[in-house]
């Protein structure tokens, strides 16, 4: 969705409701499925993988269901400037608070499933004076990112774009600081954001996914603990969300480095897999996720 036309349907909707925003947002999801079919077809093949015993017209209807739900998000965008449209639940959220009232930081590991932007301002919500750095990728095409990120940064989230085009995905000291001045970093941990990015090969819906390596090396060179986490809209204005048990990745020696990160990632990936098998309509990865051949596109270097 172009900035442009994000902006007419913000005025529209503060003029006639919220009704116009669904209404126009979901034709234009509608277009890019009929429009677009070898992008629509990724994700049918997706769905053919986590429905298996289901036909070809199944996983195109699954498709369009994702397609159609995407639009939720930004719809929900223009509830949260002042939070009183948003409701939540969460689970797991004592043991975040813990790790945070302990002056260390925090790695939160997010996916792309559910609403992220939303989830990040209920973070910010829930516990006052929350310092969240958010590393996100950066879509050249897509001029709706430069308005999302904005909003983000005006109401104190800070914003570090990654290009998909080269260079590091994160400055690491730049990174380790802000989790010693007990911030939160925040990472993807389900997309490689260029085709040379480091990566760790996982076993997914019985296939193999290629999922960034550097969130778990990241938890082990800082020491922080990483909380994986997620987030659905239950209903108009309802979410919830949840955060896994603090993961603490340790080796013995720099020989058990490579083992320590790949369980890491195993982990995350078995938590991912689960939760998309009971909200498989909140998927909002558009790109190839499953490998065919693991092993002609295994760019994992040695740490």
């Amino acid at each position: 969705m172009k900035a442009l036309t994000y902006q007419v349907l913000i005025v529209l909707s503060r003029w006639f409701g919220l009704w116009i925003f669904t209404l126009v947002s979901r034709i234009i999801a509608a277009g890019y499925f009929f429009m677009f079919p070898r992008q629509a077809a990724v994700s049918a093949k997706f769905y053919s993988s986590l429905f298996p015993g289901k036909g070809r017209l199944f996983h195109w209807q699954c498709a369009w269901r994702q397609y159609q739900n995407f639009t939720t998000v930004f719809m929900d965008r223009l509830r949260t400037p002042g939070q009183d449209n948003i409701r939540s639940t969460s689970a797991g959220w004592q043991g975040f608070e813990d790790a945070l009232d302990k002056g260390r930081g925090a790695i939160v590991l997010m996916s792309h499933m559910g609403n992220w932007d939303v989830a990040a301002s209920l973070m910010a919500k829930k516990r006052k004076n929350l310092k969240l750095l958010l590393y996100m990728g950066a879509k050249a095409k897509e001029q709706i990112e430069s308005v999302q990120k904005q909003e983000l940064n005006d109401k104190g989230i800070r914003i570090v774009a990654v290009e998909p085009s080269g260079g590091s995905p994160l400055d690491v000291v730049e990174g380790i600081r802000f989790l010693k001045s007990g911030g939160v970093v925040s990472l993807t941990g389900d997309k490689l954001w260029h085709p040379d990015q480091r990566s760790v090969s996982v076993p997914f819906l019985g296939k193999t996914a290629r999922i960034p390596e550097f969130p778990h090396v990241f938890a082990l060179v800082s020491k922080a603990p990483l909380f994986v986490f997620f987030t659905f809209r239950t209903g108009p204005g309802t979410y919830r969300f949840m955060l896994s048990d603090p993961i603490r990745i340790n080796c013995p020696s720099r020989a058990e480095r490579n083992r320590a990160v790949a369980e890491s990632a195993r982990a995350y990936a078995g938590m991912l897999e689960k939760t998309l098998r009971e909200h498989p309509y909140e998927w909002y990865h558009f790109e190839p996720f499953l490998v065919d051949h693991p092993g002609r596109h295994h760019h994992r270097n040695r740490i």
